[in-house]
């Protein structure tokens, strides 16, 4: 079996591959997926353990795609208290090595493997396009990566774009700037396109909606304190059962699109731009 997974601040997914030699590599469908929620474990170790120990599979290899920057195949994770070490991983599952790739860069060797029902096109490019990609990922956090062309194949790399100053481009936006500075010193992609982050333009929406009626913030209609403000934002937003919720996801789509935008310039990605995580496919429409 291959041990694969993905590591993020809201949940962490593990899964087994058989091998296939007449495939030369393994089986696309697991063999075994299994969730945990992250937060509910003291370490990465703890869930590693608790699944082995329920699956006790024979182990050929591990790869596991983390939320943070990799580097000597260690990482801190970004939105959790986790430091994860590849050299620790491999002694637990009794392997030579285990793998560690930053999370969008692994959404990045994935690409190919897709197939078209698994892809929404939203934004038409040019027959037999090719060149650079890039891939933006909005979920508890915002993962950016590039896919460099090298004239066979695409090699995914990883950024840590999502933690680059957000840029205002409008009055409005100068003024979610300022709404944001107050509360963090340094504004990043990150305070607005995430889960979090819609949290806060829907805060922003409330606070400047107050300030041009010239009265005080009308009372939430959202818990923002609570693990799923973002869900409800959006689902309130999409059923039209709130202005001022759909107002904010309206703001979170665009800041969305300039983002990838940007990304698309940086990374020349001629050869596609893709959007992934968690957040879009529950906003598609």
């Amino acid at each position: 079996m291959i041990l694969a997974g993905d590591i993020g601040g809201t949940k962490t997914t593990l899964a087994l591959f058989a091998t296939n030699p007449a495939l030369r590599g393994f089986e696309r469908e697991p063999a075994v997926v299994e969730s945990f929620e992250s937060r509910a474990f003291s370490s990465f170790e703890e869930v590693l353990q608790k699944f082995l120990a329920r699956h006790q599979p024979r182990l050929l290899a591990g790869c596991i795609g983390i939320a943070g920057p990799v580097r000597r195949n260690r990482c801190e994770a970004t939105n959790l208290p986790w430091s994860v070490d590849g050299a620790e991983l491999a002694r637990l599952a009794s392997l030579s090595a285990f793998h560690l790739l930053n999370d969008l860069e692994a959404v990045g060797f994935g690409l190919d493997l897709l197939r078209p029902d698994e892809v929404v096109e939203l934004q038409a490019g040019e027959s037999g396009a090719s060149g650079h990609r890039a891939v933006i990922a909005a979920g508890t956090g915002l993962g950016e990566a590039g896919l460099f062309w090298d004239g066979t194949g695409h090699r995914p790399f990883a950024t840590e774009g999502g933690h680059a100053d957000f840029a205002p481009r409008d009055d409005r936006e100068w003024a979610l700037l300022r709404f944001l500075r107050k509360e963090h010193e340094r504004v990043s992609w990150e305070r607005v396109i995430s889960g979090p982050g819609l949290v806060n333009l829907y805060r922003f929406v409330l606070a400047t909606n107050a300030d041009e009626k010239g009265c005080e913030p009308p009372e939430s209609e959202v818990d923002v304190q609570a693990e799923d403000a973002a869900a409800v934002i959006s689902h309130r937003a999409q059923s039209g059962e709130s202005p001022l919720c759909g107002e904010a996801l309206d703001l979170f789509v665009r800041l969305y699109g300039a983002e990838a935008g940007n990304l698309a310039l940086k990374t020349l990605s001629t050869g596609g731009l893709y959007i992934g995580g968690g957040i879009a496919p529950k906003i598609l429409d």
